[in-house]
């Protein structure tokens, strides 16, 4: 993934968005005692911002462990402590992490690297993806990047429209490149706590 504000401040929470890009909705599903299917839950996403607003993440499910237990709602409820416990990462050790992140017009996070295999996709807006070697690929709406335990920051380069991309963090195996472990690295005063993976 990820992202990773360039602001020491701490988060502050919002129920909704702080963008002018529309609010997102989660849909649980599950099972009734018959076995049908139901929708567990609907919320609204809720939002935390950063670095002076320019910076939103809202986080609808992680999952602790693979293969997911889905039994007797045990994901549910491992979910709802991840995220209660106010210690999430960008990454969660062992697990995932679905992340929908917001990014104002013509912020661009910090540098940095996740260690953990990424699924980035552009919902709204065109994000610049660029990579510590200097080479910037522009992503329009639904463009995928596949992040791969490398350094990288997201730049929304309109001056007037907010970017939107959702992200599915997984945790991974530490990456050797040539004798060095590629650990991450979320750069200074990113303001989000360290993966501890």
């Amino acid at each position: 993934m990820g992202d990773a504000s360039s602001s020491s401040s701490a988060p502050n929470n919002t129920k909704g968005p702080i963008s002018t890009l529309p609010q997102l909705h989660r849909y649980i599903t599950g099972h009734n005692a018959e076995g049908k299917a139901i929708v567990h839950s609907h919320n609204d996403f809720e939002w935390q911002a950063y670095d002076d607003d320019q910076l939103a993440f809202s986080v609808p499910y992680t999952t602790s462990q693979f293969p997911p237990d889905l039994n007797d709602d045990a994901d549910v409820t491992n979910h709802l402590a991840v995220v209660g416990g106010g210690k999430l990462g960008l990454v969660h050790p062992r697990g995932t992490v679905f992340r929908c992140v917001d990014f104002a017009p013509g912020y661009a996070c910090g540098m940095h690297r996740t260690q953990s295999l990424d699924y980035g996709i552009v919902l709204e807006g065109q994000v610049d993806m660029v990579l510590d070697s200097g080479e910037v690929h522009p992503l329009k709406r639904g463009d995928v990047a596949i992040q791969r335990a490398t350094q990288h920051q997201w730049v929304n380069k309109s001056k007037t429209e907010w970017a939107r991309m959702m992200f599915v963090l997984q945790d991974c195996k530490p990456l050797v490149v040539n004798d060095q472990e590629m650990k991450e690295d979320l750069g200074e005063n990113s303001g989000l706590p360290p993966s501890g993976n």
